[in-house]
């Protein structure tokens, strides 16, 4: 029995042309053959059925046909011929059917507006093109409006309307300024599919004259522009936020209805301050993806390749802090007809039966009509072979004169598709089209395949033969494809020689000879074989081959799968590869690839360089990677894999990992699959259905894990049912009319072959319903609308493939959204436990009221007023939630003696419930907290008077005040407690019959009926006695007195002397010493016993240039002194500073000096006009860096005295020859010209203590350049401001 078999040969060269039935004819492609066979006319080439021409130009009209013999063409015009030969505006190309319309030479675009049709028709039949809708592009102007400008207030909306002309095709919209630019674009302003300009709000910066709507018509080139618009924005504070409302489209729901194929566009623009965010959804499903983008700032929904899946309800959301609004737009996809089996040229024998099938479909379903020869088929020349049933016509015993060319009109409102197909009977005698005697060489063992093309009319038998004589070929161990090629599937050394194919049909019959040789394979008798080499040593690899004698084959060598380097250390032999002078970089994999004409072969070996002896210290290191994997025994769910272990390099292979690739799903990822021990080299593997697996093992050993092997071949499991489920299925509702269902989608693997999709089902728990169940595509999440509030669900998912379903899945819980609860806790009791702590109890709830997961019970309690004040303040509120169905709740932190307001509400996953009934509770009173200050003022011998403030929370009625004090002696040790209790109404007290000079502490609190709060304490002290004698303690209390204070000690030095002054606070008629010595030395102290009470004191016969520590002590009182201070006295002088000072009867004196002076002034101011020099001027000179003069020892004259309130100067060394007026002292450069440099000085007088009596000084200060000097009478006045 002869086995048929239709497949395309790779051998083969018989292209079909075209297929329609068994026994219609297959013409194939030879261009030899083609010239000879008559056929009726085609339509190769025309132009589009809505054809927009330029106006300016030629209308060229396009109609190419190709036909045997060559087709003659004839147009129609709005269904009436049309006789070009008459317009001479009007010509036909040559040899074609195309039209050419002269407009550039006077003709009107206009004037040839219309619907053409082209036919080409030869003697076996007429073709049709489509009709050609012929419409010139108009680019019309402007109308002329009068535009008002436009005056908005900040923050509403606005729209600008564009409303171009009507143009054919329709303009592009764009909106620019006067300079060109063009207008930015935002969230909130937008320019919208109609072209107009809508702002969501208008901000100040809109404001603008020149908003222009520019309009461009591509086909002609041309842009119109429309007139500037004008927007003033207005301010208005504040500005009013608004919640969105939609600009466009207007209501609440829309129509839209778009064609199959085309691009959907919905539009969303709203207004609202802020700016709205628009968001979409598809109701009951998901947008498409791979085909919706979202445009002009999520205002515009686009989805591409529309179908009819995708009509629907299409819901955008515009959002703002505010609220939101939405528009529901019902789209309908309708389609023009569009093919399913469009009609195919059919070539018949005469006699033989045929069909034509013309199949389309659209919405609405599109209306079928045949034509013949470019005429109705109803009015065409009838032909008895010929029946219509609908959208087939159906051939039976045709005749030659049975060819025509049919034509199949699809139609609906839509549009229209037209088709043409020929019907050609051809009477014909066989003919192969393969060359004779053509040779055919294979490999033993291998498929030959031996072609035989032929055409004829009838179609002719063919039939094999092998020799010349031979018989005719039969049994198994050939195949007989239907393009007359003969296969032999195993060929072998006998299966050589000629084989004859003999083609015959009623008209005749021909034959062909063709040859075909078996060779020997092509093998490797000698392999390379793994080498270990010594660095600098000489390997050969070897590869000797056997060949059929009639091949020439050519041997490549490769390392690691690249050319060989370029090195004359390689020499390539005959049968081998040899490497002298062997290197580290000579390690690697060597292949010997063996090619012939007809096969290929190759083997490899792998070199390992290794150190040279003598004693080759051993290097531990990982495993080299296995190699030559190898896949065996394949089976639908499993196969065996095995492999070469490579080099251990000195530490044993304990393991080998088997690692997977998914070229399929994951490509370039690798998956862990399993691991065998060491001494295992196959394994075993489970697969899964539908993955193109790739295997690579890895060696590991105690120095760690080896390269990964290459990949082995791959190996694509078939497909099957899915084996699981997703996982992780649940059911939680996101609105309260709705049941989000989700899952884990299977991951690629998983899914065991093509066409993921996922079967949902869900029904209502504990209700008799049915499963509604819907099938969608590998996605992961799939919405149930126009579910009850929060009911329970039944939820189940299944997995299923092409092949089909998987196991049936199990069910889950899940339950549809959520809403607010409905009623509020009831019966609220409080009861308070302490003045801090209440316990709250509640009601629970019925559960069918929660509307949802209970999760627990919030209660909102906050102060009104605390009772002690009746002050009310802002009320913050506190929340405390309670998990679960629990029915009370502790209040902690209270306030005491405070009014409480509170109520419960429950929660779910949407959130709170209505609040029960405000519950008003109080604390009982508690204890006062410590008062606000306690102030101890006024101190005497023996009293202090007590101050203080209330407590920041009484936390109740106060009762009374407590105070304790008891004194503190100098050692810190505390005598007896005393106790007073003070009436509530009391801010202060005066505490009597105190010990002088003594230290007490205090502790003070407040008291309610409940008990004392916490206390303050404060330190006082009485003061000392004025007669300053030690009065005897008496009684209880009594302690040592308080000493006084001594602060403030401040020092004003000079070279060999210093000031010491003080501040004390005490008894009168105290006895101070000052103690003194050199500063860092350890020394004792000095001292010097001040006479008196003063507080001042010169210390004397110091050292210049030294460093001196000071402290004031009062007599009698041991241990009392004041803190330290440290002075330095100033650098050892030349010269000699005397002070000019004086007492009262000083001023005659004074006075004589001063008249002195106007004569010697006079003097100089005659030598100085005759230009000599005074010795006055020569002083000056003498003395360019004027140093303080020392006092004199010898004599006890005072130099400086400075006030003992000065300035922080009191503490530094005296500044040579200062003067400032709050010290009184001279400034040398303020007065060279002194009594000190005549050797005139006035001694400042002391007491015997040391007190100063009184003091006199000059003052006489330089005038300008022109030598006018004045002199100023010395003033005793001054000299008394300097006393203390």
């Amino acid at each position: 029995m002869m086995k048929k078999k239709s497949i395309s040969s790779s051998k083969a060269s018989l292209v079909l042309f075209l297929c329609q039935m068994i026994s219609a004819l297959d013409v194939p492609l030879d261009s030899k053959l083609l010239e000879e066979l008559s056929q009726p006319p085609t339509i190769t080439q025309q132009s589009p059925k809505d054809y927009i021409v330029d106006p300016r130009e030629n209308i060229v009209i396009q109609c190419e046909a190709k036909g045997k013999p060559p087709p003659s063409f004839s147009w129609t015009r709005n269904g009436t011929h049309f006789d070009i030969d008459k317009d001479a505006q009007v010509t036909m190309k040559p040899n074609s059917g195309t039209l050419v319309i002269n407009i550039m030479n006077g003709g009107k675009a206009e004037a040839y507006e219309g619907v053409y049709q082209c036919t080409a028709r030869n003697e076996r039949g007429a073709a049709i093109s489509n009709n050609i809708v012929i419409r010139p592009s108009r680019s019309p102007l402007w109308t002329k409006e009068k535009l008002e400008p436009n005056q908005v207030r900040e923050g509403d909306s606005l729209v600008l309307h564009c409303r171009p002309p009507v143009g054919l095709p329709p303009p592009i919209i764009f909106w620019m300024d006067n300079a060109f630019q063009r207008l930015p674009q935002s969230e909130r302003v937008s320019q919208g599919l109609n072209g107009d300009l809508y702002f969501s709000n208008v901000q100040p910066e809109d404001t603008r004259e020149d908003y222009i709507c520019y309009a461009r018509f591509n086909h002609t080139q041309t842009i119109q522009q429309k007139q500037p618009i004008s927007v003033k924005v207005f301010s208005t504070k504040p500005v009013t936020e608004r919640q969105p409302i939609l600009l466009t489209p207007t209501g609440s729901t829309s129509t839209k209805v778009e064609l199959r194929g085309n691009v959907l566009l919905l539009e969303c623009i709203a207004a609202g301050l802020p700016t709205p965010v628009i968001r979409w959804i598809k109701e009951g499903g998901e947008l498409p993806a791979n085909r919706t983008f979202f445009e002009n700032f999520k205002k515009t929904l686009k989805i591409i390749e529309v179908s009819e899946a995708d009509s629907g309800n299409y819901k955008c959301i515009a959002r703002n802090i505010l609220g939101s609004a939405h528009h529901v737009i019902s789209v309908t996809v309708k389609a023009a007809p569009y093919w399913i089996t469009a009609p195919r040229n059919l070539v018949l024998s005469p006699g033989e039966d045929g069909t034509l099938i013309c199949r389309a479909n659209g919405n609405p379903k599109p209306n079928i009509s045949w034509l013949a020869n470019g005429v109705p088929i109803a009015i065409a020349p009838e032909d008895p072979s010929r029946k219509v049933d609908g959208d087939t016509i159906i051939f039976s015993h045709v005749q030659e004169r049975s060819s025509a060319v049919y034509q199949c009109n699809a139609s609906n409102e839509y549009g229209y598709l037209l088709a043409n197909a020929f019907v050609n009977i051809l009477a014909e005698p066989p003919r192969i089209l393969t060359p004779a005697n053509k040779l055919y060489q294979v490999i033993a063992d291998s498929p030959a395949l031996l072609d035989c093309a032929y055409f004829g009319s009838p179609k002719p038998e063919i039939e094999w033969f092998k020799g010349v004589k031979g018989s005719i070929l039969r049994g198994n161990e050939y195949v007989f494809h239907d393009n007359g090629t003969l296969e032999i599937p195993v060929a072998q050394k006998d299966s050589a020689g000629t084989y004859t194919c003999v083609a015959r049909n009623e008209l005749g019959k021909i034959q062909n000879e063709v040859q075909l040789e078996v060779k020997d394979p092509t093998m490797i008798i000698k392999q390379p074989e793994y080498k270990v080499i010594q660095r600098y040593g000489q390997v050969s690899f070897e590869c000797i081959i056997k060949h059929d004698s009639t091949l020439l084959p050519t041997v490549i060598w490769l390392k690691d799968n690249d050319e060989l380097p370029d090195d004359e250390r390689f020499l390539v032999g005959k049968d081998n590869l040899t490497i002298m002078n062997v290197t580290d970089k000579d390690d690697g994999t060597y292949t010997c690839i063996v090619n012939t004409t007809l096969d290929s072969v190759s083997a490899s070996a792998v070199l390992t360089v290794v150190a040279a002896p003598p004693t080759p210290a051993i290097i531990y290191a990982r495993p080299n990677p296995p190699f030559d994997l190898e896949l065996t025994g394949q089976l639908e769910r499993s196969v065996e894999l095995s492999w070469i272990p490579g080099d251990e390099n000195n530490s044993p292979i304990t393991n080998f990992v088997i690692e997977y690739e998914d070229g399929l799903h994951e490509p370039g990822v690798w998956h862990y699959q399993t691991e065998v021990p060491g001494t295992q080299t196959t394994v075993q593997l489970k697969l899964s259905p539908y993955v193109n697996y790739s295997f690579r093992v890895i060696a590991v050993n105690e120095i760690g894990r080896s390269q990964p092997s290459e990949p082995s071949e791959q190996y694509l499991t078939k497909s099957a049912n899915p084996d699981e489920n997703p996982s992780n299925v649940q059911g939680i509702g996101s609105e309260p009319d709705n049941l989000v269902i989700t899952w884990e989608s299977l991951k690629g693997f998983q899914s065991n072959g093509p066409g993921l999709q996922y079967k949902v089902s869900w029904r209502q728990k504990d209700v008799d319903d049915e499963w509604t169940s819907v099938i969608v595509a590998n996605v992961s999440k799939y919405i149930v609308s126009g579910t009850p509030t929060f009911v329970p669900y039944e939820i189940k998912v299944q997995a299923l493939n092409d092949l089909g379903y998987a196991p049936e899945p199990s069910e889950v819980i899940g339950h549809s959204g959520e809403d607010l609860p409905m009623v509020a806790p009831g019966n609220v009791q409080v009861h308070v436990i302490n003045s801090t702590l209440a316990k709250v109890h509640w009601d629970p709830v019925p559960l069918k009221t929660v509307r949802g997961h209970l999760q627990g019970y919030k209660v909102y309690y906050w102060k009104v007023q605390s009772l002690s004040r009746r002050s009310r303040r802002h009320v913050e509120k506190k929340i405390l939630t309670f998990r679960g169905n629990k029915t009370f709740g502790m209040l902690p932190g209270l306030e005491p003696y405070s009014s409480y307001k509170l109520n419960v509400r429950v929660v779910n996953g949407k959130g709170e419930g209505p609040a029960s009934p405000d519950k008003v509770f109080k604390t009982p009173e508690g204890v006062p907290s410590s008062p606000s200050f306690l102030k101890i003022t006024n101190p005497t011998l023996d009293s202090l008077t007590l101050e203080w403030g209330l407590p920041a929370h009484p936390n109740g009625v106060l009762t009374s005040y407590i105070l304790k004090f008891q004194p503190i002696n100098n050692t810190h040790e505390l005598g007896p407690l005393v106790e007073i209790r003070i009436p509530a109404n009391e801010s202060s007290l005066i505490l009597k019959n105190l010990n002088y000079s003594t230290r007490y502490k205090f502790y003070f609190n407040a008291q309610t009926s409940v008990g004392s709060g916490s206390q303050i304490t404060e330190e006082a002290v009485t003061i000392m006695d004025e007669a300053g004698i030690l009065r005897p303690a008496v009684g209880a209390g009594k302690v040592q007195p308080l000493y006084p204070r001594i602060r403030n000690v401040t020092t004003a030095a000079a070279e060999t002397y210093a000031n010491i002054s003080w501040e004390y606070e005490g008894p009168d008629h105290a006895n101070f010493y000052v103690e003194y010595g050199v500063a860092g030395s350890k020394e004792d102290w000095k001292k010097e016993i001040v006479n008196g009470s003063r507080s001042f004191f010169v210390l004397k016969g110091l050292t210049p240039g030294t460093a001196y520590k000071v402290r004031v002590g009062a007599e009698g009182l041991s241990g009392f002194r004041s803190s330290e201070d440290v002075f330095e006295t100033g650098p050892a002088m030349a010269s000699r500073q005397v002070d000019i000072a004086t007492q009262g009867w000083f001023i005659g004196l004074m006075c004589a000096v001063a008249l002195l002076i106007l004569i010697l002034l006079i003097v100089c101011f005659i030598r100085r006009n005759k230009g000599g020099k005074y010795p006055v001027k020569e002083k000056e000179d003498a003395h360019a860096d004027p140093e303080i003069q020392p006092m004199k020892e010898d004599d006890g004259t005072f130099g400086e005295y400075r006030s003992l309130e000065s300035d922080a100067e009191d503490h530094k060394p005296l500044k040579k020859g200062s003067r400032t007026p709050s010290d009184r002292t001279v400034k040398k450069e303020d007065s060279d010209d002194s009594l000190v440099d005549y050797g005139e000085g006035v001694n400042g007088q002391f007491n015997e203590d040391g007190s100063f009596i009184g003091q006199y000084s000059g003052k006489k200060e330089k005038e300008p350049a022109e030598g006018n000097e004045s002199s100023e009478a010395p003033s005793p006045v001054n000299a008394m401001n300097s006393f203390v």
